[in-house]
């Protein structure tokens, strides 16, 4: 039966979530001088967030330059330009691969870590036990998180598609026979740094902020309960990633149209 009052009422709830969003992104914005002030506490948040997260990075970048190597080597083959892989393999990982796999790895490992340890915090109480001991729990818990997340995203990609490039040329020189020589040269003149390395880090940067953002925001939002912590968690995944997809596309039709 057609309810007016049931979908007004979830409109109504689903703006306010979407306000209580840009308000507490706002507040993080504003508080950032204060934060990054703190730098003992971004250190260790940057440790959690980024080294923890380096091992899957970089073994992930490895195999996916693997696999690059040897799509690449057997399509170009055809039109007799096997010897352009290695442009294939960077321009692949730089501009797309790199951001935007190292995101999706990224909310899978860290943005649920940090939902759960955000809810938890919740549920336990203890951001409660802040806000009446006149401490901000903005200021000292997300603001760090927060930041932590934006500068390690840029290096993580950096990370995942240098391995990756190293990956792909294991395979091509010494498994296919590709000319060393061929395989870097091709990637230095072909490589832009600032169309195509600028662009994958604009692109990283902007990944960093939306799914450490958006893991925030669902531990800090959740119910206080295991069941709302374990909601939080799963929505941070589908929700980081498909927004990583979706700016995916933006940003690229955006710098291509430039």
């Amino acid at each position: 039966m057609f309810k007016p009052a049931a979908i007004g009422f979830a409109v109504r709830s689903k703006l306010a979530d979407w306000g209580a969003g840009v308000r507490l992104f706002l507040r993080l914005v504003w508080l950032s001088f204060a934060t990054l002030r703190r730098v003992r506490l971004v250190v260790d948040q940057l440790f959690f967030v980024g080294n923890r997260s380096l091992s899957i990075i970089a073994v992930s970048g490895l195999f996916v330059g693997f696999v690059l190597a040897l799509q690449g080597y057997y399509t170009l083959q055809r039109y007799g330009s096997s010897e352009a892989v290695g442009l294939l393999v960077a321009l692949s990982l730089v501009r797309e691969l790199g951001p935007v796999v190292t995101a999706l790895l990224f909310a899978g490992r860290a943005g649920t870590s940090l939902t759960a340890e955000i809810g938890l915090m919740k549920a336990g109480e203890q951001l409660a036990a802040m806000e009446m001991m006149a401490v901000d729990p903005v200021l000292r818990v997300l603001g760090p998180r927060f930041w932590a997340g934006i500068i390690a995203m840029p290096a993580l990609a950096a990370v995942f598609s240098a391995v990756g490039v190293l990956g792909g040329w294991a395979v091509a020189v010494p498994l296919l026979g590709i000319d060393s020589g061929s395989f870097w040269s091709q990637m230095q003149g072909g490589v832009d740094v600032w169309a195509d390395i600028g662009n994958g880090v604009i692109k990283s940067v902007v990944f960093g902020v939306t799914v450490t953002f958006i893991a925030l925001l669902q531990g800090f939002a959740c119910k206080p309960t295991p069941e709302g912590v374990s909601h939080a968690t799963t929505r941070t995944v589908v929700m980081a990633s498909l927004s990583v997809l979706a700016l995916d596309f933006v940003l690229t039709a955006m710098m291509f149209s430039i």
